[in-house]
């Protein structure tokens, strides 16, 4: 931060000059001085490619204390932070769970209801040792209302999901977090308790979404406000999607609790396991023995 020559020439005093280091940080600037009554302009010098903010020389101590108190309660802060990662943001991948979502709807239609009473989740048939119904309830839904909900919001969710995780890594984590909000709901309703859906997963896959920055605690101590907003915003995104009370919330916040963990898992695992191709051919062949092992067994329970 510098001072340029504020002595008076002629009738007008020169304006003093305080040194910013890009035209972003000289908007900032100037934006703080403008909340406290101070007036500033800014300047670009073409000779040596340099950003200045020009006040009048009776407000430049006072600016200049403004903006040196700006600077350390906002040290480490960019109102703009990098993702922390490279590589897509969105993975257009998530339309195939739509697909999938809605080719399981249509057979349940064209089955009569068949699948619905093989693989719905039920209080009564799992007590009696269908455990299978926590997983195959996941690709099931009520009606078309239901279906277009989940899928809608499950193609946000997974596209940033995917891009973020890795595929495979995530369907299969989100995936494992519906049953889990499955096997909650059967825990804390009373019986007979009957559920279907894919809530349960997107808010699985919503509840990744909601811690993964964390991994930037392990470069930046100093970024816990960047992890704590992540948080805050995918909690206030569960509330506003997952607390319908025409809903089941049980199961929503339990399949939002397990996410949680994947993705703190998933955000701090080492790069060397992270970016490993394995993990993505391991995600995939669990997944596929996980969905169509548990709807064999559903199929061919007598």
């Amino acid at each position: 931060m510098a001072a340029g020559d504020s002595t008076a020439q002629g009738s007008e005093p020169v304006p003093a000059a305080i040194r910013a280091y890009s035209k972003r940080q000289a908007m900032d600037w100037s934006l703080v001085l403008l909340s406290q009554g101070i007036e500033s302009t800014i300047e670009h010098r073409d000779d040596d490619n340099t950003w200045w903010l020009l006040v009048a020389p009776e407000h430049f101590q006072r600016a200049r204390g403004l903006i040196r108190l700006y600077r350390a309660e906002n040290l480490g802060w960019g109102w703009r932070q990098n993702l922390g990662w490279t590589g897509p943001v969105f993975h257009w991948g998530a339309l195939l769970w739509c697909w999938v979502l809605i080719l399981f709807h249509w057979l349940a239609e064209a089955l009569d209801g068949r699948l619905g009473e093989m693989g719905a989740m039920s209080s009564s048939a799992f007590g009696q040792g269908e455990w299978y119904r926590l997983f195959t309830a996941v690709s099931l839904h009520a009606d078309l209302g239901h279906l277009a909900a989940n899928a809608s919001t499950g193609l946000i969710v997974f596209g940033l999901a995917m891009a973020r995780y890795g595929a495979g890594t995530s369907l299969l984590a989100a995936f494992i977090a519906g049953a889990a909000g499955n096997l909650a709901g059967w825990f804390l309703h009373a019986s007979p308790y009957r559920g279907l859906g894919a809530s349960g997963m997107v808010m699985g896959g919503l509840g990744m979404l909601a811690v993964q920055s964390v991994f930037v605690l392990r470069r930046n101590p100093k970024a816990l406000r960047q992890v704590s907003a992540g948080l805050i915003g995918g909690f206030l995104l569960f509330v506003l999607v997952g607390l319908n009370p025409a809903s089941d919330v049980v199961a929503h916040a339990g399949g939002f609790a397990v996410g949680l963990v994947f993705g703190l898992v998933l955000a701090l695992l080492p790069d060397r396991i992270s970016e490993h191709p394995y993990k993505e051919r391991i995600s995939w062949s669990v997944l596929f023995l996980l969905f169509v092992g548990t709807w064999a067994l559903a199929w061919l329970h007598p």
